[in-house]
């Protein structure tokens, strides 16, 4: 903390943070909102989301309704030390920075919890796993908290069915415009943009091995057949398979598509998606990476274990010799390609998902005490919201419904 503190870095950071506020207009106006109404005042709240400069304005809306914020990063890679130094200099409690041990990691989600969270903000489920574990005596100072992802709505969920979820939580990944822009657009595109700028290499031509069609893979097969790749899909689902050969791409197991792909792009939110004998079957040259949460799909400690060596093949690209002969590439460490090699999805959809994450903490703070100890929906009047904020700022008006009209609907 004093290093970034006494740093330069956040001059940088700040820049880029400048540059989003300018590019989220539905935060611009809430964060107007909180600064009038302080809906947040006296209320800790803790994060754990992937620290960029769209997160630190997330942040400081936050602030700006009177919150005390205790920041941390949800990836080791995904921090960016000037972006978290400059939520220092504004005098937000930062506990994270880039390459990050599991040790320093846990160390830095546990400081966010010792400050006695009011509200729990988080990205894959950790901070809401380790209060649950470590910090019990903690939990009944918690009005309830936010998920962001897929993968930490999954693990709610699991809480919730056994009974042992202490506090509400609110699916902002379930959120309408949350999963079918963030998801799909912000993931299709970030996916590529992180790609694209490690590997300097061409798509088009190429064959690219999607794992798993939900909407982040939807969203990372459309854009990958926009470059020109041709596009091979693995699911378990078979309803997702289907949708994947009326959308025009092949679908196969993945034994089948490992010595046919260039680019393999897991996006499951499940583990050992790629594993020894999927790396052994691949043809030479080809290159691995993840854009689920957790680095578990693509298997390190299998390409650990059988590789005969490994070194830096270019900035964020490790080269693995394996005993066939043949080199497997993997990007950012199997971690989120998006941020390990890029800066996240662009700040319009995300403004979109931080929008509904600001709105959710208020209803959350607002109907403190009266929410029950589960997985919660986010409120459709919160998903309108924010609907009506963005298509305003694109100046696109819609129509409403006549009282004929709403009377036939029964509405």
């Amino acid at each position: 903390m004093s290093e970034i503190r006494d740093s330069s870095l956040w001059r940088s950071g700040k820049t880029k943070i400048d540059w989003v506020i300018g590019h989220m207009p539905i935060l611009n106006s809430i964060e107007k909102e909180f600064v009038a109404e302080k809906p947040l005042k006296g209320v800790k709240v803790a994060l754990s989301v992937h620290l960029e400069a769209k997160t630190a304005y997330l942040c400081e809306v936050f602030a700006a309704g009177g919150a005390e914020m205790y920041v941390t990063g949800s990836n080791v890679l995904s921090t960016q030390d000037d972006v978290a130094a400059a939520l220092v200099h504004d005098g937000l409690n930062v506990f994270a920075w880039h390459g990050a041990t599991k040790d320093e990691y846990e160390h830095h989600l546990s400081s966010v919890l010792e400050a006695g969270p009011n509200v729990i903000v988080d990205d894959g489920g950790d901070l809401v796993h380790l209060m649950h574990t470590a910090y019990v005596p903690l939990i009944p100072s918690v009005y309830g908290g936010c998920e962001e992802t897929t993968t930490g709505v999954l693990r709610l969920i699991g809480m919730a069915r056994e009974n042992t979820l202490k506090f509400p939580m609110v699916l902002v990944n379930n959120a309408d415009c949350k999963h079918l822009f963030d998801n799909r657009y912000g993931t299709g595109q970030s996916v590529w943009d992180g790609i694209n700028r490690t590997t300097n290499l061409i798509v088009a031509g190429k064959n690219v091995v999607v794992a798993g069609y939900g909407w982040c893979g939807k969203g990372v097969a459309m854009r990958a057949k926009g470059l020109g790749a041709d596009v091979i899909v693995t699911e378990v689902n078979p309803i997702r398979a289907m949708e994947a050969v009326m959308d025009g791409f092949k679908v196969m197991a993945m034994d089948m598509a490992a010595p046919l792909g260039d680019i393999f792009v897991t996006v499951t939110g499940c583990c050992q998606v790629i594993c020894e004998r999927h790396f052994l079957a691949m043809k030479e040259g080809a290159i691995c990476c993840n854009a689920g949460h957790f680095d578990v799909e693509v298997s390190m400690k299998d390409l650990d274990r059988i590789a005969l060596s490994s070194y830096e093949a270019r900035n964020n690209i490790r080269g693995y010799r394996l005993p066939n002969g043949r080199t497997v590439f993997v990007l950012g460490e199997g971690k989120l390609v998006n941020l390990a090699c890029g800066d996240g999805h662009p700040a319009e959809i995300m403004d979109m998902s931080f929008g509904i994450q600001a709105l959710s903490v208020r209803y959350i703070v607002r109907n403190r005490g009266k929410l029950p100890a589960t997985v919660l929906n986010v409120p459709e009047e919160i998903d309108l919201d924010v609907a009506h904020r963005r298509l305003a700022a694109w100046g696109i008006e819609i129509d409403d419904l006549t009282d004929e009209q709403a009377g036939y609907l029964g509405m």
